[in-house]
C-alpha cells in the first residue's frame, strides 16, 4: 500500500512540475537546432541567429521575423546577425521563424524596455566560429522569482495532499 502512495506523490509532483513551464517560452521542436541570442534585446539592438547543421539542415537557412529584415545563413555557416527594428514594441514577444531545407521551427524574441544609446552604423566583421557559446552566464535565465515560488508551492502542496491521502488510507486499513 505504501508503494501506491509513493507513486501517487511522484506522479503529482511530476504533473505540478510540467504545469509550471510557461508556454510562451517553449520552443517548437524541429529536426535541427536553432537559437536567437540574446533572447531579450532592446529595440535597435543586435541578435545572433544560430543553426546547428545536421542531415536535416545542410543547405541555406532563412530566418524571418516581424521585428527584423529576413536573414540568410549560407550553406556551411552556422550563424548570422540581425538588427532589431527601432520601432519594436518594448515588452513585446516576437516569433523568429527558422527554415532550412524542408524543416522549420520557431523561437521567441523579447524586446526589452530600454533602447541602445547609439544607432548601429555598420555591421561588425564576421569571425569564424570559435567554440561553443553555452549557458546564461550564471543568471536565472529569465525566470521570475514569483514563478519559481509558485512552482515550489504547487509541488509542496501536491506532495502534502498525496501524503495526507496515503496516511488516511493507512489509518482506515488499520482500524
Amino acid at each position: 500500500m505504501r508503494a501506491i502512495g509513493l507513486a501517487s506523490a511522484v506522479l503529482l509532483g511530476a504533473g505540478a512540475l510540467t504545469s509550471c513551464v510557461p508556454a510562451a517560452d517553449a520552443a517548437i521542436q524541429t529536426d535541427f537546432g536553432f537559437s536567437v541570442m540574446p533572447s531579450t534585446v532592446a529595440a535597435g539592438g543586435e541578435v545572433t541567429l544560430r543553426v546547428e547543421r545536421n542531415k536535416a539542415c545542410r543547405g541555406e537557412a532563412a530566418v524571418n521575423s516581424e521585428v527584423f529584415d529576413m536573414v540568410t545563413i549560407p550553406r556551411g555557416e552556422s550563424w548570422a546577425t540581425a538588427v532589431v527594428d527601432w520601432d519594436a514594441e518594448p515588452g513585446a514577444v516576437y516569433d523568429v521563424e527558422f527554415e532550412c531545407d524542408r524543416s522549420s521551427g520557431t523561437a521567441r524574441l523579447t524586446i526589452a524596455g530600454g533602447r541602445p544609446t547609439h544607432h548601429p552604423t555598420h555591421h561588425p566583421t564576421r569571425h569564424p566560429h570559435k567554440g561553443v557559446h553555452a549557458g546564461e552566464g550564471g543568471t536565472f535565465a529569465g525566470f521570475d522569482l514569483k514563478e519559481i515560488g509558485l512552482g515550489a508551492a504547487l509541488i509542496a502542496g501536491s506532495l502534502g495532499v498525496a501524503y495526507h491521502f496515503s496516511r488516511r488510507r493507512t489509518d482506515e486499513d488499520a482500524g
